[in-house]
């Protein structure tokens, strides 16, 4: 069962650092010269032509000074969000990346495709726009909080394990993203990220992440060694074979939509077509596990080092 132990604080790192992956070079031909306030003393001429490199990842890497485990973890944020949804919970508690660095796991945190400092071209022609920006009231019923009419007097399901009073601070982390449209260029810069690390790694995301995680490892699972969708919103194809271990970890208030009604089916339905494959695979539903109350954001509920220290243990198991 996930405790509810307090989370690790900071760790000794051996070393850290960054690097970019993927993307593809365009060209900007044609476009008027613009003169703009380049600070609030000096004009300049913005030229929009040129060259320019799109559609890359932004990763950051992270190694422990006790690194206890071969195998890497890489983070994928899900839609909407950066790479920094890892860093630290809303309300201040370490995230998962020093949770899993605390393991002994060295940890690779992904800003995808037009996220965070992977960064994007504002031209229209280049993006399939415009993009879209989550509010506060769609990820208060979608994210499972609380009921949509319950979101004025911040009044949450009972019982929630996600920090209400912090709310406004993970909305603060929340980005523009195009729906669906970028999708298989991150597809292919996450595959540029694992081809860079060179070594299978657990790939951990969550949920629109766990569409491009999913289809990143299927299409190179050389490079997994197992796949940890955390309330993903990506299944595979019908019939496709599944080479690696996968776990799957859904909250409570599965009932809350029909859209998390009809996903906790199919979480289901992946599980026995995985098993049917003779695939490792585990479904944890955490309320079923004695665990009530858990959002749609795990890595930010108050048991999230908890969840991250079975996570971790499920690594480790053969």
């Amino acid at each position: 069962m996930i405790s509810d132990e307090a989370p690790a604080g900071g760790v000794p790192l051996a070393g850290f650092g960054s690097f970019y992956a993927g993307g593809r070079q365009v060209r900007i031909e044609g476009q008027p010269i613009s003169r703009i306030q380049f600070t609030p003393t000096v004009d300049f001429d913005w030229d929009p032509n040129g060259l320019f490199h799109i559609e890359q990842a932004y990763v950051q890497w992270f190694v422990p000074a006790r690194r206890r485990h071969a195998l890497p973890i890489v983070l994928l944020h899900g839609g909407g969000f950066t790479g920094a949804m890892w860093e630290a919970t809303p309300d201040g508690r370490p995230g998962w990346l020093q949770e899993f660095l605390g393991q002994g796991y060295a940890v690779y945190v992904v800003d995808n495709v037009e996220r965070g400092r992977a960064g994007w071209c504002p031209f229209p022609s280049l993006w399939p726009g415009p993009p879209i920006l989550r509010s506060a009231e769609e990820a208060w019923s979608l994210f499972r909080i609380g009921a949509p009419q319950d979101f004025a007097a911040r009044r949450p399901f009972d019982p929630q394990r996600f920090p209400v009073a912090a709310f406004d601070e993970m909305i603060r982390g929340a980005v523009p993203r195009f729906p669906r449209q970028t999708d298989d260029a991150a597809v292919r810069a996450l595959g540029e990220v694992l081809a860079r690390i060179g070594r299978p790694v657990a790939l951990l995301a969550h949920s629109q992440g766990g569409e491009i995680a999913l289809r990143t490892a299927l299409a190179a699972p050389e490079r997994i060694a197992a796949l940890v969708q955390v309330e993903s919103s990506g299944f595979p194809p019908a019939g496709a074979a599944v080479a690696f271990p996968v776990l799957q970890v859904i909250g409570d208030h599965l009932d809350a939509t029909p859209l998390w009604v009809d996903l906790a089916a199919r979480y289901r339905g992946f599980a026995a077509d995985l098993a049917a494959q003779g695939t490792r695979n585990d479904v944890w539903f955490l309320a079923e596990r004695g665990v009530r109350g858990n959002s749609h954001m795990p890595m930010m509920d108050d048991n999230s080092a908890g969840i991250a220290g079975e996570i971790g243990a499920w690594l480790r198991t053969p």
